[in-house]
């Protein structure tokens, strides 16, 4: 668990919980929203990112990969409803799961977004990610 932060560049300063099993897209993630202001906070795990939750972390939004070993972003939604964690973050999918169904299931369980990862470059992940938490913090 790793949090990064540098001043802001421009724009609304958000906290952001990043949570993805692959190290080089968790700290790439990381860094890019860190270099425009945002306060990250980066988990390898889903039991990581419930702790962090748990000790009250309430980030305004929660990005994270839905296939992972041992808990996945199914279950991260799951647990975060039934325990009503961070109820006020937005709750974006990045992912490379393209089935309708995944994406139906993901919504079904509160997420609010869906990105499939190999579709977006990385500049274009942080502009929708800041897009979803302006549209549903309104």
């Amino acid at each position: 668990m790793t949090e990064t932060t540098s001043p802001p560049i421009s724009g609304t300063k958000y906290s952001i919980l990043l949570l993805d099993d692959d190290r080089f897209l968790l700290d790439m993630y990381s860094r890019k929203f860190a270099q425009e202001g945002h306060a990250v906070q980066s988990c390898f795990s889903v039991a990581e990112a419930l702790q962090l939750l748990r000790g009250g972390l309430a980030p305004d939004v929660i990005v994270f990969d839905l296939i992972m070993p041992q808990q996945d972003g199914f279950d991260l939604l799951r647990i975060m409803r039934d325990e009503k964690l961070a109820p006020k973050a937005v709750k974006v999918a990045l992912t490379n799961q393209m089935a309708s169904e995944e994406r139906k299931k993901t919504e079904e369980l509160g997420a609010d977004e869906f990105i499939i990862k190999a579709s977006a470059i990385p500049s274009e992940v942080m502009t929708l990610v800041v897009a979803a938490i302006a549209r549903h913090q309104k």
